[in-house]
């Protein structure tokens, strides 16, 4: 992977991370479009979002300190089990089990047969028209301190069909806290916090597995490094205009967005512009004994 390429994929990643539209799926169709047919891969693609991720914390620092904090002084008595930043705390962590789990158990199946752009497709148009039905009839009634375990639970069952690229990890637990009938801005804040345990822990997977490699494997680390920071500075920018403009508008333009690129994809693909099984950048090394 060369520089320029980096800096695209960067700047991709930052842009749609975090809005409803899935940001892999945007990774792999640009990187087919403009880099000679090759996707850059799930190991890329998880190292780089640890640049968003770190947007994340950044904007959300206060509340991540804040909740840990409690969520420690719970464990030892100091302040009760019940109080709303302990609980939110704990709520975190049981909503991140379900996309760990899933991720560890179909790991190869995730950085092989769902990259395809079939799937993609798919993931696009059907869970748009999720997002579409779930804003239409959301109540909105409920904020972050009527989260209970329940919903928590659900939220995270949400989070993990993020694994399949296109349906989005922002879109699907947005969707799913509508669905529960939280606001717009508290469901999408709850789908951030949520995602930090998730996302952290999966690119810190591919970095140490990586690094074990003694450098060797499939991520090229300059362009990787620069990727990373592009989309931490373009993806803090992206969570406070999001958050802003939900607050006053509907996730109706995501929606049409999300269907439009899926026909755009499904024209693509039928015409053989882009492969929907594209060739993973840099290519792997064969493994044959010697």
């Amino acid at each position: 992977m060369g520089w320029l390429e980096a800096l695209v994929l960067g700047l991709v990643q930052g842009l749609t991370e975090f809005l409803p539209i899935s940001s892999s799926a945007h990774v792999s169709i640009v990187g087919q479009l403009f880099f000679e047919g090759r996707d850059p891969g799930a190991a890329f693609t998880a190292i780089i979002q640890l640049g968003t991720e770190a947007a994340v914390l950044v904007y959300f620092w206060g509340d991540v300190v804040r909740i840990i904090k409690q969520w420690s002084l719970s464990l030892v008595g100091r302040v009760p089990r019940d109080d709303p930043d302990a609980r939110m705390g704990w709520l975190v962590i049981l909503g991140s089990i379900p996309i760990g789990v899933l991720g560890l158990v179909f790991q190869d199946a995730i950085e092989t047969q769902l990259r395809s752009l079939w799937i993609t497709a798919a993931a696009l148009a059907g869970f748009g028209l999720l997002l579409a039905f779930a804003d239409a009839t959301a109540s909105q009634r409920k904020s972050l301190r009527d989260l209970t375990w329940r919903d928590g639970v659900l939220y995270g069952l949400a989070q993990a069909l993020a694994l399949i690229p296109g349906v989005s990890r922002s879109g699907g637990t947005i969707t799913m806290g509508l669905l529960l009938g939280y606001r717009r801005e508290d469901a999408a804040r709850y789908a951030f916090l949520l995602a930090i345990p998730a996302v952290v822990a999966s690119g810190g997977y591919q970095l140490v597995s990586e690094l074990g490699e003694g450098g060797a494997g499939s991520v090229d680390w300059g362009p990787t490094i620069l990727a990373t920071v592009v989309s931490f500075g373009v993806g803090l920018a992206v969570i406070a205009w999001l958050l802003r403009y939900i607050s006053t508008h509907t996730f109706r333009p995501f929606v049409y967005y999300r269907l439009g690129l899926a026909l755009v994809l499904v024209l693509l693909l039928s015409f053989g512009v882009v492969d929907a099984t594209p060739v993973v950048d840099p290519p792997l090394a064969p493994t044959t004994a010697p």
